[in-house]
Order: structure tokens, then C-alpha cells, then sequence
């Protein structure tokens, strides 16, 4: 029987062993499942915050060119505007030169009246940053003149603005009207 009991407790250990390594290999498949969900639960993690930074920069940029839009619209909203009142700024100045030739005692009045709308005139297109292009005795530049006519000079170099023919006006740092001049030529 001694015999028997021997065989039953090497049975019994070879049976737990058994269930052991079962467990252990279990346990380890289980560890080997759980590693691989984990790391691929990350790699997802890791794709959207890519995804979600991508996402974010991009709406941040498209906010930014928006309140670039809104501000160019504001600073230029007004230019065909202006473009339209230059005419009117144009016929004041006109109106000075004809009137401030006259030695009629009646046009100083007139001259008067008409100096004071150009002085207003001349304050709104300063609120809204418009102003006169200054280009007398400069060299001629193709963006922002026009030449109209060439005139022999000598005295100057070739391309020196000698005459304005229209006034020039910038908007801002936009060009609202060439300026009509007439250069030297060599």
C-alpha cells in the first residue's frame, strides 16, 4: 500500500504541476493580451493627439487669416468710396486755382467757402488715411505714376517728375489713384 500511496502522492504532484503551468502559461497569454491591447490603446492615444493638435493648429490658423480678412476689409472697405470723392477733391482744387486768380471782390467769398469744404474734405480723407501723394522733383515710378508727357531737360536727370496733371492719393499703404505727371526726357 506504501507502493500505492507513493504513486498517488506523485500523481497529486505531478497533477499540480500541471495545473501550475497551466495557470502560468495562462497568466502569461493573459500578460502577452494585455501587453498588446495596452500598446495598441497607446499607439491610438498617440494618433489622436496627433490628430486632435493637427486639428487645432489648423483652426487656429483659419482664425488667424479670418481677423486678417475682417482687418483688410475694415483698413479697404472705403476705397472705391474714396476712389469716387477724389473727383470731388479734384473740382475743389479746381474751383481754388480759378477763383484765387480772380481779383473780383466777389470770388474772395467764394474762394473762402470753397477753401473751408476743401480744409473738411481734406480732414475726412485724413481720418480715413488718405492722403496726396507728394512727387514733385522725384523719379518717375511706373507703380505709382502715369506718365502723360515727356519733356526735354537738360538740367535734370531722365525720368524727374517736372508737372502733375492729376494728384496722386494712397489709402492706407494702397495706391487709391496714380498720380498723371509729366517727366524729363535724355
Amino acid at each position: 500500500m506504501s507502493d500505492n500511496l507513493e504513486e498517488n502522492e506523485d500523481l497529486e504532484d505531478a497533477v499540480e504541476e500541471s495545473v501550475e503551468e497551466e495557470k502560468e502559461s495562462t497568466s502569461d497569454e493573459t500578460e502577452n493580451k494585455e501587453a498588446l491591447v495596452l500598446e495598441k490603446l497607446m499607439e491610438e492615444n498617440a494618433k489622436l493627439k496627433d490628430d486632435y493638435l493637427r486639428a487645432f493648429a489648423e483652426a487656429e490658423n483659419t482664425k488667424k487669416r479670418c481677423q486678417q480678412e475682417i482687418e483688410k476689409n475694415n483698413k479697404f472697405a472705403i476705397a472705391n468710396f474714396a476712389k469716387n470723392l477724389l473727383g470731388v477733391a479734384d473740382n475743389l482744387q479746381r474751383a481754388i486755382d480759378v477763383a484765387s486768380k480772380e481779383e473780383n471782390p466777389a470770388c474772395e467769398g467764394l474762394l473762402k467757402g470753397v477753401e473751408l469744404t476743401q480744409n473738411e474734405l481734406t480732414k475726412v480723407f485724413d481720418k480715413f488715411n488718405i492722403h496726396k501723394m507728394d512727387i514733385m522733383g522725384t523719379v518717375f515710378d511706373p507703380n505709382y505714376h502715369q506718365v502723360v508727357q515727356e519733356v526735354p531737360d537738360k538740367d535734370k536727370p531722365a525720368g524727374t517728375i517736372v508737372a502733375e496733371i492729376q494728384t496722386g492719393y494712397m489709402i492706407n499703404d494702397r495706391i487709391l489713384r496714380e498720380a498723371m505727371v509729366v517727366v524729363t526726357k535724355a
